[in-house]
Order: structure tokens, then sequence, then C-alpha cells
């Protein structure tokens, strides 16, 4: 009785720790993250306010990858409103072929891409593999 007590109060005592386990979603993501370091892709959790118009609302708190540019380009943003339908803020699609081709290539969980003077950043809710994020770095080495 002794012995079942002892091992009963080490039991309750030791159970909050498994908590402190990543779990098999965590994991995947942390070794997402570190090849993404490996090739050269800077990345950080980043706050984001959605438009109203998207079908369905991404996570508020998102995985953000992006990589220096070259400066002196122009600036633009575009939203995946559905799987390989991309549009910039007034709802209107991509014109650019070229630069449409390379956001067909990206994964359907790429919520957004912009690129700004200084960088090239893509929001991606990180559901894929190591080959989507090899996709995602090809895709951000291009438009860099």
């Amino acid at each position: 009785m002794t012995f079942w007590l002892v091992a009963f109060l080490l039991l309750a005592v030791l159970s909050p720790l498994v908590w402190l386990l990543p779990s098999k979603g965590q994991r995947g993501r942390m070794d997402l993250r570190l090849q993404a370091r490996r090739m050269g892709l800077a990345m950080q959790l980043s706050r984001q306010d959605w438009p109203h118009w998207l079908p369905q609302e991404p996570p508020g708190s998102c995985a953000q990858y992006h990589r220096p540019r070259l400066r002196g380009r122009d600036a633009w943003c575009y939203w995946q409103s559905e799987p390989g339908v991309w549009l910039n803020q007034w709802r209107e699609p991509c014109e650019d072929a070229a630069l449409l081709a390379h956001l067909q290539a990206l994964p359907k969980d790429v919520y957004k891409i912009e690129a700004s003077s200084q960088m090239v950043a893509l929001y991606w809710g990180e559901r894929g593999s190591a080959e989507d994020l090899a996709r995602i770095a090809g895709v951000l080495e291009a438009l860099a």
C-alpha cells in the first residue's frame, strides 16, 4: 500500500513536467524554422490585421519569413484569398505575369506576401513540409 501511495504522489508531482515537452506539431515547426535559417531566411512571429474581405481570417499571430531586398524596387502587397488567387488591397488580381508565376508556386497556406524597399516578407501558416519551405525560399530569393 505504501508503494502505491508513493508512486501516486510521485506521478502527481511529475505530471506537470509533461506539459513542458513540445508536441509533435511544435517540433515540426521548430524543424522548419531551423531549416529556414540554414537557407538564409529570417523568421519571426508577427501580429497582423487582416483585410475584412478574406473568406477565412488567418490567425492573428503568424509566422513571417523574410529576406533582404535590393533597394530601388517597387513595393507591393498581395493576399491569397483562395488557393492560387492573389489579390491586392483593392481586391484586384495580380496582373504581373512574372510575379504571378512566382506566387502560383507558393503553398496554399501562405496568407500574404509583401515587398518593401528593404525586404520581401511572406506570412505562412507553417502546415507544410520541407518541400514547401524550399519553394518558399526559392520564391523569396527570386523576388529579392
